[in-house]
């Protein structure tokens, strides 16, 4: 029997997210945002430090300020303030003197120790120490974390919730980004319907214009959903103009196969062009890639586990290059199969699996169950990809395999 899946001609997923992120040119367009509303963005230049975090020396225990060379075991010394967390104390220490300090305070002049209160013993004003104390002791030095000058956030980054944290601990209350990515998304098909709506004989629901909006949304991006579009080449064509004179990345999924009425592909040759079409990858075979006049065009299978896959392997990264971040290989584990794992040579296999770590921290994993493309509650049961390399078969239980752990973007 012959493997038409195997068949020459299909490109490597290696080779086609090369090419493809390799023939992209990120945006140059920013804006200047507050930082309460920056979380997810993509920072447009290098964020340098105007002040040292922190500013000062300041005490990392509760306890006395003093001078490491007055602080032999057994000294004592005489008490003459205090100094707590946004009231330092004004004087400077001298010769056989402390200053009772808390946590967070900033350490007073002349002092360049702190001794924790369990080791000292009080009575008054004098302050008889437990132990012997060295010079820096429980002093955390100014600048110690962020020092003046310093580069702490270069272009590119996409910008999570520590990171605002970090930059209002800067005095930073705006910050240039990369201008939202315009995104359209278009489902084609006569046979699809919106949720709701009665279906007529050999009708089907649409769904995948839900799952990729939902992963767009989680990568911050505007998205134009253009609804279904009709099997049509007028209708193709007009939806096609107007996502790309709107939006810098057009996402369709369906009619990329090689059906008589699949008619993405014959659209894109007219008014753009491809640049790669059909993957060795199972599922999601049938992906295409080129440009519009303006903008950016990602074909995606139309079963709905294929449109995942591609999205999560190709047109995520595709999109995070686009904003200027950095696109680092997912995270790969090995694991052992707890099951035998059914695949012929010829494409890469992404099939959905459930992983589980023992007490040992030893991985398995497991398929779903059925793996067909059109099956998408395999999905939603799994926590991860089950790799299998293109030109592997079958696995055996109790072989390694490469495991994928959904991120959240994919989950």
């Amino acid at each position: 029997m012959i493997d038409h899946c195997a068949a020459p001609g299909l490109t490597p997923l290696d080779q086609a997210l090369e090419q493809l992120l390799s023939s992209l040119k990120p945006l140059e367009e920013t804006e200047v945002v507050a930082i309460e509303q920056a979380l997810g963005r993509v920072i447009a230049q290098s964020v340098v430090s105007q002040l040292n975090v922190p500013p000062a020396d300041n005490s990392a225990m509760d306890g006395y300020a003093l001078r490491a060379d007055d602080a032999g075991e057994n000294a004592t010394l005489t008490l003459i303030g205090q100094s707590f967390a946004g009231h330092p104390f004004a004087g400077e220490v001298q010769a056989g003197q402390c200053v009772r300090i808390m946590t967070g305070a900033q350490v007073p002049a002349g002092a360049d120790a702190v001794i924790m209160q369990e080791q000292v013993s009080a009575e008054g004003d004098q302050i008889t120490l437990n132990r012997a104390v060295t010079a820096g002791n429980n002093v955390r030095v100014a600048g110690e974390d962020i020092a003046i000058g310093q580069a702490v956030f270069e272009p590119g980054r996409c910008l999570r919730a520590a990171d605002l944290g970090l930059l209002a601990s800067l005095g930073i209350r705006e910050i240039t980004v990369v201008r939202r990515l315009r995104v359209a998304v278009l489902s084609t098909g006569d046979e699809l319907k919106k949720p709701g709506e009665p279906l007529a004989p050999g009708q089907f629901y649409e769904s995948n214009g839900y799952t990729i909006s939902a992963v767009l949304e989680k990568l911050d991006v505007e998205i134009t959903n253009f609804g279904i579009v009709a099997d049509n080449l007028d209708a193709l064509r007009s939806a096609f103009t107007q996502a790309d004179e709107l939006c810098d990345v057009v996402i369709t999924s369906g009619g990329v196969s090689v059906g008589e009425a699949d008619f993405v592909k014959n659209v894109l040759d007219e008014l753009g062009e491809i640049a790669f079409w059909k993957l060795a990858i199972k599922p999601g075979k049938p992906f295409a890639f080129g440009f519009l006049s303006n903008s950016a065009f990602i074909g995606l299978p139309g079963n709905p586990v294929s449109a995942l896959v591609t999205m999560h392997q190709l047109a995520v990264p595709m999109l995070k290059t686009l904003t200027g971040q950095k696109v680092v290989k997912p995270l790969r584990i090995a694991a052992t199969a707890g099951c035998r794992i059914k695949k012929a040579p010829g494409r890469t296999d992404f099939q959905r699996g459930i992983y589980q770590i023992d007490e040992q921290g030893k991985m398995t994993v497991v398929t779903t169950g059925s793996q067909g493309s059109g099956v998408l509650t395999s999905m939603n049961a799994a926590n991860c990809y089950i790799i299998i390399e293109q030109q592997r078969g079958t696995v055996e239980a109790g072989e390694t395999v490469m495991v994928e752990p959904f991120d959240a973007i994919v989950s």
